[in-house]
């Protein structure tokens, strides 16, 4: 065993010495393998960040509720929309009984959410804004960050007052400097809203999920302005399970007791959806894992020419270093020790590619970060990933090479011109 570490020692300190004495031959196959490497690295590394970034803002949702509906957030080929069409939405009476009967919840909320609503302060308009109708309990199950002001009293939340909290962006763009929001009445559906608070910023999200482009009122005040499964607003009723209830014994609760709010037949199918935050992100799983493997094998090809080339410049190599070898064997070396020290270089060639591969897409993710301000992030397994990557492209396209250099006669090899 200590034969063999003071042969790979030896091999190591001899390969670095022929990759020095041959710098540009050294250059030019380190450039294969690290452009090799730079493609399959920072495709996974930007899969990766998506898919963090993605599941990051539905973990906002919270992990413990579940959400009734009208539409399941399942997705398939044959996602029978038309048999969903003619449910009936989530009724505001139906929160209520909920909130009282069901035993196994924390909190029971509700919710509705309207797109593309214009909002103006002082003659200064903003459209495409978001607007989310909720009532007092969503600020308990959702975590909201302020930066000022406060959330909806109980007072506020049952009388559908007219009052306000807003997103960082919203206020940021409606309210000159000079002017705090807090107080301050904003315009939204022909009447004055009170703002009373203004949300920490969030940055943006991929699924367009973040509250800095939202303007949250009360869902009384909703209900007066909107009309429900009518001008695309479909409430949801949200229900967090008690800590230690799993959402499977949560979900059997809340489905008896809709049923019979909607008094349904033991044989009728559900005029309802129940659903959970894991329903999506098990989908999305399987969307980036499938980003992740078109990625490899896109990237491999550009691996493949960067062993094509480990393997051409170590043939040279052995070409080269051919008496070299001969003067070797007939002084005693064994086959074993010309095949690692041959196979060694190609491993450390390929390895220092690799190592130049990720920085390149180290330096590339902080410039990307920085222009389009999406944190793209260069994680410790992608690096462990691209090393073993190398190391093994550099021990395939060294093998043959290294075979050939320890098959060499000694008599033949010493007389090689």
């Amino acid at each position: 065993m200590r034969l063999i570490v003071k042969i790979i020692i030896e091999s190591f300190h001899a390969s670095l010495r022929e990759l020095w004495n041959n710098k540009l031959r050294t250059f030019l196959s380190l450039l294969g393998i690290s452009i090799g490497i730079f493609c399959v690295i920072a495709v996974m590394a930007a899969v990766d960040s998506m898919e963090r970034n993605t599941k990051q803002s539905i973990q906002k949702l919270g992990s413990d509720v579940i959400f009734i509906g009208k539409w399941p957030w399942t997705f398939s080929n044959d996602y029978p929309w038309w048999k969903y069409m003619n449910r009936p939405v989530a009724k505001y009476d139906e929160y209520r009984i909920l909130k009282s009967k069901i035993k196994s919840a924390n909190e029971v909320a509700m919710s509705v959410r309207l797109e593309g609503k214009t909002t103006s302060f002082e003659g200064q308009s903003l459209e495409e804004v978001g607007v989310l109708g909720v009532t007092m309990e969503y600020g308990t199950i959702m975590d909201m960050d302020f930066s000022e002001g406060r959330y909806f009293t109980q007072l506020e939340s049952d009388g559908g007052a007219p009052v306000a909290i807003l997103g960082y962006d919203v206020a940021k763009q409606l309210f000159p400097r000079s002017v705090n929001p807090v107080g301050s009445y904003v315009t939204l559906f022909g009447t004055k809203l009170l703002v009373v608070g203004i949300l920490k910023k969030e940055g943006e999200s991929l699924l367009d999920m973040s509250n800095d482009n939202l303007i949250y009122t009360t869902f009384n005040f909703i209900k007066t302005k909107v009309r429900f499964d009518g001008d695309g607003a479909e409430p949801s009723i949200l229900v967090q399970a008690k800590e230690g209830v799993a959402l499977d014994v949560l979900g059997d609760e809340i489905r008896g007791h809709m049923r019979s709010l909607r008094r349904q037949d033991p044989v009728e199918e559900d005029n309802f959806a129940l659903n959970r935050i894991s329903m999506i992100t098990s989908f999305i799983s399987q969307i980036f894992g499938a980003l992740n493997i078109a990625g490899i094998i896109i990237g491999g090809f550009a691996l493949l020419v960067g062993g094509f080339g480990i393997a051409n410049i170590m043939f040279v190599s052995v070409r080269e270093r051919t008496n070299l070898i001969g003067i070797k064997k007939a002084l005693g070396a064994k086959n074993y020790f010309i095949l690692l020290e041959f196979l060694t270089e190609s491993i450390i060639l390929s390895v220092i590619g690799g190592l130049f591969g990720l920085l390149l897409v180290y330096l590339s993710a902080l410039m990307a970060s920085g222009a389009f301000g999406f944190e793209l992030i260069l994680s410790s397994s992608n690096m462990l990933r691209g090393v073993i990557i190398s190391s093994v492209i550099g021990m395939i396209a060294g093998l043959w090479p290294a075979f050939s250099a320890a098959r060499l006669k000694p008599v033949d090899a010493i007389r090689f011109k």
